[in-house]
């Protein structure tokens, strides 16, 4: 008799999974769609939510509940900044309550939150959404190659 396989760091896993709030806010899921496939350590799928699947058999389902220092981190006030309008780049979109992508000098791009705007400031917030949420990650892995 042998064991089904299990989930290592390497592998290419099909599945399904659904990031939640704990209260059932859902946030990205795949069970009403096609599942999905990923390349584990390839950064398809958020590190920390990568390492709740090391060791799971396929063919199961599973939920973690996830604090928010063990899912996306904690609100990082630093990363909180008023930038005057001024410095901003030339007929930049600005909408409060929407997210804005930035440029980086290196060519990389990010996003930031604009929670307030006035006639010469607005407020970003560069913390990744889920931040200070607790988690519930589910996930069903169907094959694991």
């Amino acid at each position: 008799m042998s064991s089904a396989p299990t989930v290592r760091s390497d592998s290419f896993l099909t599945l399904h999974y659904r990031v939640a709030s704990q209260d059932g806010e859902e946030f990205l899921s795949t069970f009403d769609m096609s599942p999905s496939t990923l390349q584990m350590g390839s950064g398809q799928l958020a590190e920390f939510l990568e390492s709740c699947l090391i060791g799971l058999p396929e063919g199961e389902r599973f939920v973690f509940d996830l604090p928010p220092e063990e899912a996306f981190g904690v609100p990082n006030p630093r990363l909180v900044e008023r930038i005057a309008l001024s410095a901003l780049p030339p007929g930049m979109e600005l909408k409060e309550n929407s997210v804005v992508e930035f440029t980086a000098p290196d060519g990389h791009s990010f996003s930031g939150f604009l929670r307030e705007l006035d006639a010469t400031h607005g407020l970003f917030d560069f913390n990744h959404p889920l931040a200070g949420k607790a988690i519930r990650f589910e996930v069903e892995i169907i094959g694991i190659l």
